[in-house]
């Protein structure tokens, strides 16, 4: 696997110069500043290689920009709404200018309004840390007494209107914006949270929008891409959906290993592929994780490795964002999934034989708390899960690991 490295852009918290510490071969970034529909033009990707190919004091870092993550697609788009064929139109150019610059591998996400979703960024762990967590209790009291949504109480059981009821009484008008703030926290690199309004202003557009007319409208959009990657040498990668069920009442499409399988028959070639996130996929009882990576690995182009720990057994339930080896994922056996496809790639002479990997997510743990990193990407939680993933890789390489996966 080709290690590399979450980065927000100059503002993020963590430098390149940690980065390099970290021991990471290269670096995942976007343009979060540039909204959805417009080009990435080459002067401003040109600057961001630049930055990160810079350390602190101005010398080389010998790093560079490798996967994009990610290219947003509009809300235009997955709905085919206003100047949607523009936008569709303008990621392309992007694709242009970035494979102009070197890229290849490029990452993105299909998931209606928000995109990952959480009630609480720092949950206080035993051992004194924090981490991401999503309470299904508090987000149906969300959903159905902050937000309001129309048409919510239909899509919860009694007893968990009777929870999401019982837990809104018992909470403050402090600790319900809290889990507001979490939920519309928007992009992970998005500089401002969105507003309730805004919410429920998208949430409309997608009132009357199935499954299958999201599914619909994201082969169509792949149909205009793909053909646009194969010819220039790169390979786009979906990430699934986060949490991998439906929310708010929106439609989810790339929850399943049987949800990707489909989209990726629909448009069958090695440009059409997935990013495999062990996390938002661990999240529901009924994926295995591992047996995805084994059977549709040939299509895996990026991998997010991190662990979730589910807090029920259903597939709609609460879950927090664990060690990276100690959660629900079987992650050596992943892991060796993982190097089992890479060396099945050697031996066809594929040349992307290497997958590139990042260590997503993290606990803020020692130094990260309170040093107010994007949520989810603290330096030294991160570093952890490197290391410890780093390590497996290692011990199944020496070990022979392939062979069993």
């Amino acid at each position: 696997m080709r290690q590399t490295w979450r980065w927000f852009g100059p503002r993020d918290v963590a430098t390149i110069d940690d980065m390099l510490q970290s021991g990471v071969e290269g670096v995942v970034s976007a343009l979060h500043h540039v909204p959805p529909g417009a080009v990435w033009t080459p002067e401003a990707i040109a600057e961001r290689q630049g930055a990160i190919g810079r350390r602190r004091d101005g010398s080389p870092s010998g790093l560079a920009w490798e996967v994009v993550e990610s290219l947003p697609v509009s809300e235009d788009v997955k709905l085919q709404s206003g100047d949607w064929r523009a936008h569709v139109a303008a990621w392309s150019q992007s694709l242009e200018h970035l494979a102009e610059a070197g890229l290849r591998v490029v990452c993105y996400n299909f998931m209606p309004v928000l995109d990952w979703t959480r009630t609480e960024l720092h949950h206080r762990l035993p051992h004194g840390g924090t981490c991401l967590r999503f309470d299904w209790t508090d987000f149906a009291m969300f959903d159905l007494h902050v937000l309001e949504r129309r048409g919510a109480a239909q899509d919860y059981p009694d007893a968990v209107r009777e929870a999401a009821l019982a837990r809104h009484a018992a909470t403050t008008d402090e600790e319900r914006r809290a889990i507001a703030d979490a939920v519309t926290a928007g992009l992970p690199g998005d500089a401002e949270t969105v507003t309730l309004e805004t919410v429920r202003a998208q949430l409309e557009r997608y009132a009357a929008v199935t499954p299958e007319r999201l599914r619909a409208n994201l082969v169509a959009f792949l149909e205009m891409v793909v053909p646009v990657a194969e010819r220039l040498g790169m390979r786009l990668c979906c990430h699934p959906d986060d949490p991998p069920f439906p929310l708010l009442g929106l439609p989810r499409v790339l929850s399943t290993e049987a949800d990707f399988r489909s989209v990726l028959e629909a448009v069958d070639s090695p440009a059409n592929g997935m990013t495999l996130c062990s996390g938002s996929l661990g999240a529901r009882p009924d994926n295995d994780v591992p047996g995805i990576m084994r059977r549709l690995g040939a299509r895996v182009h990026f991998l997010h490795l991190r662990n979730v720990r589910r807090e029920t057994g259903d597939v709609r339930g609460s879950f927090f964002e664990s060690d990276h080896l100690d959660g629900d994922v079987d992650m050596i056996a992943l892991v060796a999934a993982i190097l089992a496809e890479e060396a099945a790639r050697r031996a066809a002479g594929r040349a992307d034989a290497q997958i590139p990997m990042r260590p997503d997510h993290g606990q803020d743990i020692l130094t990260d708390i309170g040093r107010g990193a994007q949520p989810g990407y603290p330096v030294v939680g991160r570093m952890r899960g490197l290391a410890e993933l780093r390590g497996v890789m290692r011990a199944l390489e020496r070990a022979g690991g392939l062979a069993h996966a």
